[in-house]
């Protein structure tokens, strides 16, 4: 089989445009300051246009940071007690204009984070202990049509 006969990927313009959370392709933006790639994520890029984005970070938040947990009442509490939930929904209003922008009508963001878990989440006392609930840019994201799965459900 000769090079002109193979099959060729889709432009990167021509491919869906896909919003994934950053740490899932391995850049250090988590709470602790690492990654969390994932092989399944990284894969879609064959497929997609990844589009990264940190909601923390973009919020506000530096990195690292003290872990935070999304309560019943909709409140995102660090481990110290402090609320942080503007820094949350400062990222969320930021990931919404990127999916906007980029034609994301789909997202994979970090299971169980209280910005980007999807279906459950850590109950806010900080025991790691889990609820069902979404994440505050997943809430966002759902509230505007765009299409949130995590990792685990690829």
């Amino acid at each position: 089989m000769d090079s002109q006969s193979l099959p060729l990927a889709p432009e990167p313009a021509e491919r869906p445009a896909v919003l994934v959370s950053a740490c899932l392709l391995g850049v250090a933006c988590n709470h602790r300051g690492e990654g969390s790639p994932d092989p399944a994520v990284l894969a879609l890029g064959a497929s997609v246009r990844l589009i990264p984005v940190c909601p923390e970070v973009a919020g506000g938040l530096p990195t690292p940071r003290l872990a935070a947990e999304r309560g019943p009442d909709g409140w995102v509490r660090s481990a110290d007690g402090d609320d942080v939930t503007a820094f949350y929904e400062r990222g969320a209003a930021h990931a919404l204009a990127l999916a906007r922008v980029t034609g994301s009508t789909r997202a994979v963001l970090k299971a169980r984070s209280p910005s980007c878990g999807s279906g459950q989440i850590y109950d806010g006392s900080h025991r790691r202990v889990l609820r069902d609930g979404d994440g505050v840019t997943t809430e966002a994201l759902r509230g505007a049509g765009i299409q949130v799965v995590s990792e685990e459900d690829l």
